[in-house]
């Protein structure tokens, strides 16, 4: 039964005016060797796509959605699925992402819970397995029970503690069964509003501990995926715990757990953060620890995370350089953890939504790659660091010199001369890559 009155979506190349066409994104173009499609590990976000109604703290929802007329909440739920398959063939989109309270309802108890989900993971699985669609990550809702009013593995409380332990155990459970890539960790209420009445150091310590018992569950349970966790500074809590990629990094040093996690790094979390994506993507590839993404793009005059579907053609870029100077994002990938806005509220602008934001990451895909391919940004850092590559600065780089000899050195020096840094000039190479491959 199609669901969805759509057609499959075909690329029709940059000169087409049809809005339900990819214009930049071929998944089949190679770019450094490598199909684009491969490049581009796109996935869908079940939450936003199936999920979202466009409610608002004003108004209530919008959308028009087909599986909205199901009023069992179970036979909504494999609608839903049915879409996930059928809108996932028709973009061409390999992967897709869920929370478990996404997929499946709650019931009266964490048993009951369990039960509608196996139902639904059942159904999942097989639908997965007739369509070839792959699961990129799985994660819990470990935020939006009033249970959570507190926090999860932060709470003051033990129950809901050993409540959010149960809930990742199982999520850990059908993310190994639905062969998941990875599994996401996300504090969404992993923080504080006021110290007035918060014990830091232990709900620090508490989700430090959290974090080592799923470690030790995945080892038991031969579960192979990607652990990450992804940073955001604030909202829904007023000071998050996983701030950014260095405050999350700092946390895993402190608690020795840095070997089993990476990041999942989101563009509107890094604003929020006050700092741009590619900042956020350089500090984790640097450090070994850059994951996977979730595309999107926040509205710099409003401080909340929008979750717009990503159209900065030149933020793009600068993520998609750090991806490739990464080696990709294998095992993890782009998910679109983005929605159409309130107001785009008919069916087919989940599709439009979808392909501008592919376009877009194609686009910037072969703008980062001309950046690599041309060298001269990489030319210029290099000269500019030219003078740690011979006499002191050699010796400051192999830790071959003392702050006596230092001192030495430059105490009769008359001038240091110093040499521009060019941004201006380095911001119009990325402009010209990226005029050329549009």
């Amino acid at each position: 039964m199609e669901l969805l009155n759509i057609k499959k979506i075909e690329y029709s190349g940059k000169e087409s005016k049809n809005p339900l066409s990819f214009k930049y994104y071929n998944p089949e173009e190679e770019i450094f060797g490598t199909k684009m499609s491969e490049h581009l590990r796109f996935s869908v976000a079940f939450w936003h796509t199936f999920n979202a109604n466009g409610t608002d703290m004003f108004g209530i929802g919008t959308m028009i959605r087909p599986w909205d007329k199901y009023t069992d909440p179970m036979d909504k739920a494999k609608v839903k699925i049915d879409a996930l398959i059928e809108f996932t063939e028709k973009l061409g989109v390999k992967y897709f992402c869920f929370h478990d309270r996404d997929i499946a309802p709650e019931g009266k108890t964490l048993r009951e819970t369990n039960k509608n989900l196996d139902l639904i993971v059942d159904y999942l699985k097989q639908r997965m397995k007739e369509s070839g669609l792959k699961l990129l990550w799985g994660t819990a809702n470990l935020f939006s029970n009033p249970r959570f009013v507190h926090g999860a593995a932060t709470s003051c409380n033990a129950d809901v503690f050993a409540y959010a332990a149960a809930q990742v155990k199982k999520a850990i459970e059908i993310t190994k069964e639905l062969d998941g890539e990875n599994y996401v960790f996300w504090g969404g209420r992993e923080g504080y509003e006021t110290l007035l009445n918060t014990d830091m150091e232990l709900e620090l310590d508490n989700l430090a501990r959290f974090l080592s018992l799923a470690v030790d569950y995945a080892k038991k349970i031969g579960f192979k995926g990607q652990f990450l966790i992804e940073p955001k500074p604030m909202e829904p809590t007023k000071h998050q715990y996983d701030f950014d990629s260095a405050h999350v990094l700092a946390f895993l040093r402190r608690y020795g757990l840095e070997k089993h996690f990476k990041l999942n790094i989101e563009a509107n979390h890094a604003t929020l953060a006050g700092h741009t994506f590619n900042h956020e993507l350089r500090y984790a590839r640097i450090n070994g620890v850059l994951g996977s993404i979730d595309a999107n793009q926040g509205d710099l005059f409003l401080g909340w995370d929008t979750d717009q579907f990503p159209t900065d053609i030149y933020a793009t870029t600068l993520a998609m350089y750090e991806i490739l100077k990464n080696g990709g994002l294998a095992p993890g990938g782009i998910n679109f953890d983005a929605k159409v806005r309130r107001a785009s509220f008919e069916l087919e602008d989940l599709f439009i939504g979808h392909i501008a934001g592919m376009d877009t990451f194609a686009l910037g895909l072969k703008a980062a790659a001309k950046l690599i391919e041309d060298g001269l940004i990489d030319e210029f850092i290099e000269e500019r660091y030219s003078s740690y590559k011979e006499g002191i600065g050699k010796k400051i780089i192999d830790g071959d010199t003392t702050f006596e000899e230092l001192e030495e050195y430059i105490i009769d020096k008359e001038e240091i001369q110093n040499k521009s840094g060019k941004q201006e000039y380095l911001e119009i190479i990325v402009n010209q890559a990226i005029i050329s491959v549009i």
